[in-house]
């Protein structure tokens, strides 16, 4: 006889906890944000910006005007300096350059040379597919996929604003999708995709 009463309350004690861990929040409980993106940061991926055919920089040797001035990278990605001749700079960021000056200026030149390196005007940017002027634009420090689709005129009515293709080192390389607030970098080649309907 005591068994069976137990029997009940402890049903009845597990129907009302399924029906309250159902139940969900009460009504005038606020839900919590949705995550927001991760967050690009141009000025990190420019600062990683590895140089190539094209740029001109300007090279400071300080205290030795003679061996500063601006330089332009051929082809290959070199450019003449004087007293140490050609120097390979293809695919050294700004900050490996001036090490490499540094190392080759106190190879019996100078005693405690000071090299500074920046970059005057990169090497340009391409936009292809559904944009209403696709081509190559003059890059700006800082720039992202959206940035590039208002230089080329904005998208074209049949484009695809959701998503985009980057290839980043040349047009053989392979290419990664990328939203809209996406860093570029000089050189890249991006592709407003068409939609589909």
């Amino acid at each position: 006889m005591i068994g069976r009463p137990f029997g009940r309350i402890l049903s009845i004690l597990l129907l009302l906890l399924t029906v309250v861990a159902c139940a969900g929040p009460p009504a005038n409980t606020p839900l919590p944000p949705p995550a927001a993106p991760a967050a690009v940061n141009p000025a990190t991926a420019a600062s990683s910006y590895r140089l190539g055919s094209g740029d001109r920089i300007r090279l400071t040797v300080f205290r030795h005007d003679d061996l500063s001035g601006e330089f332009s990278l051929d082809g290959a990605g070199n450019f003449a300096m004087p007293l140490l001749g050609e120097i390979q700079a293809y695919g050294l960021t700004t900050r490996e350059l001036e090490q490499k000056l540094v190392d080759r200026l106190k190879d019996g030149y100078l005693v405690d040379p000071q090299v500074s390196v920046e970059v005057m005007n990169y090497r340009p940017f391409y936009i292809l597919g559904e944009v209403r002027s696709p081509g190559s634009y003059q890059y700006v420090n800082g720039m992202t996929v959206l940035n590039a689709v208002a230089l080329a005129g904005g998208f074209s009515y049949r484009a695809k604003q959701s998503d985009f293709l980057l290839q980043r080192g040349g047009s053989n390389s392979a290419s990664t999708t990328v939203q809209g607030d996406a860093a570029l970098l000089p050189g890249d080649i991006v592709t407003v995709q068409e939609r589909f309907f």
